[in-house]
């Protein structure tokens, strides 16, 4: 079997499913349970600390781990750094046999911090079988030291290990994601794959095709060839319901804006022209006027778009901002169900982007988040919005998931078109 360590939503087995194999996932989260188990999944809901690896010893022939990364991510508190050396002193420890987690872990700040050697307990009792053939570890760059650690550890027995930084853009992800990665194989030397895309593109040469350019946004969303795109706007918005359509207080600027005369509403029995699933066929549709869909809809509708959009990764002042005609920066969700916005400026060309104000920034969706970490369109997120962009945003990539396990399933063939990212 392939055994996937901290499976989380399904990102290693999405990639394993268009490869021709599965793995069975263990997997803590209840709501990533139920996503698993809605795409068809093998899942042990446990603790991936208590539960006993002995279990899968004389069955395993690759391992896949990803620890969660918010000890360890930009995105939190970062204690994972201050827990670094507890965290080796784990690892160190569960290499040659001896349990001193409980001891360690009354030490560190946070406890999810030596969730990330929890990975050598499994190597350490699979390792007495002549198990795994074969591994792969993935988590947040800083983790990188760590993985060297454990490299230098399965070189003693006997794996040829690759370590390093790889960015899931340069495989054709829409996503500037960079992780630090590990690869051990007994049976092959541990390389990493060879990329496939570039911030700029490459020509053919004489040593081969040369490397197409980053995927954009736009592209994965199927927004064309153009950064206009109609971003998806949700009623609703509720702990158990759909996405909210704008952030904290855009609905009043929205208003305020209305009040102030600088953008006039329409009737609200008005019709706008809208473009009807699976046709090029424009045609009438009623709409409510004081939504942001209305005036995208108006937009979209033209031949000439009045507003260019770009994705803003959260509500700090730092923010990465990404217009859609670049991939996007990295996905991350906190506390706050969903931070990451679709923000509005006139297009190049256009005068202001036509009478009125730009559009309010619209939230970006599930469906949305989930196709730029290259899931599919119709993947079936469970649980409410929160616990839907949290399943997102700690994901693995399926394609880059697929770049990396295709050399250990023997070189097994895969299309990167398998891998279909607009609906």
């Amino acid at each position: 079997m392939v055994l996937d360590l901290f499976a989380g939503p399904g990102g290693w087995s999405h990639a394993l499913s268009v490869l021709g194999t599965r793995d069975i996932g263990l997997e803590w989260d209840a709501w990533a349970c139920q996503t698993r188990a809605r795409a068809g999944q093998l899942t042990i809901r446990t603790d991936v600390a208590a539960y006993p690896a002995w279990i899968f010893s004389g069955r395993v022939r690759g391992l896949i781990a990803s620890p969660p990364c918010q000890a360890w991510s930009m995105a939190g508190k970062r204690l994972g750094l201050v827990d670094q050396p507890y965290v080796h002193q784990a690892v160190a420890d569960l290499a040659s046999g001896r349990d001193t987690r409980e001891r360690l872990l009354a030490a560190c700040a946070d406890p999810r911090s030596l969730l990330a050697a929890e990975p050598m307990r499994y190597l350490h009792a699979l390792n007495t079988v002549g198990e795994p053939e074969w591994l792969v570890m993935e988590e947040v760059p800083d983790v990188l030291p760590l993985w060297r650690q454990y490299a230098a550890v399965l070189r003693g027995w006997g794996f040829s290990v690759w370590t390093g930084i790889l960015n899931a853009a340069d495989f054709g992800v829409p996503q500037t994601r960079r992780r630090a990665i590990l690869l051990a194989s007994r049976v092959r030397t541990a390389q990493p794959p060879v990329p496939t895309h570039a911030q700029l593109a490459e020509p053919d040469s004489l040593f081969g095709p040369g490397r197409r350019r980053w995927v954009s946004m736009a592209q994965a969303l199927g927004w064309g060839a153009t950064d206009r795109p109609v971003p998806t706007v949700c009623a609703g918005g509720g702990p158990g319901g759909g996405p909210e359509p704008f952030p904290s207080g855009s609905r009043k600027a929205l208003v305020d804006a209305r009040d102030r005369g600088t953008w006039t509403p329409r009737d609200a029995d008005s019709l706008l022209p809208s473009r009807t699933a699976g046709s090029g066929r424009i045609v009438p549709r009623a709409v409510r006027a004081t939504s942001a869909e209305d005036i995208a809809a108006a937009d979209s509708a033209t031949g000439e778009p009045r507003w260019s959009w770009s994705l803003r990764s959260n509500n700090q002042t730092n923010a990465t901002v990404r217009r859609a005609s670049e991939p996007a920066g990295t996905l991350f969700f906190g506390h706050r169900a969903n931070e990451c916005t679709w923000v509005a400026e006139p297009s190049d060309g256009a005068e202001d982007g036509g009478p009125g104000t730009a559009p309010p920034p619209i939230r970006i969706t599930a469906r949305e988040a989930g196709m730029l970490q290259s899931f599919p369109a119709d993947y079936p997120w469970q649980g409410n919005k929160g616990q839907q962009f949290s399943q997102i945003g700690n994901a693995v990539p399926p394609l880059l998931a697929a770049h990396l396990l295709a050399p250990q399933l023997d070189d097994r063939p895969f299309n990167p078109d398998d891998f279909t990212l607009a609906a």
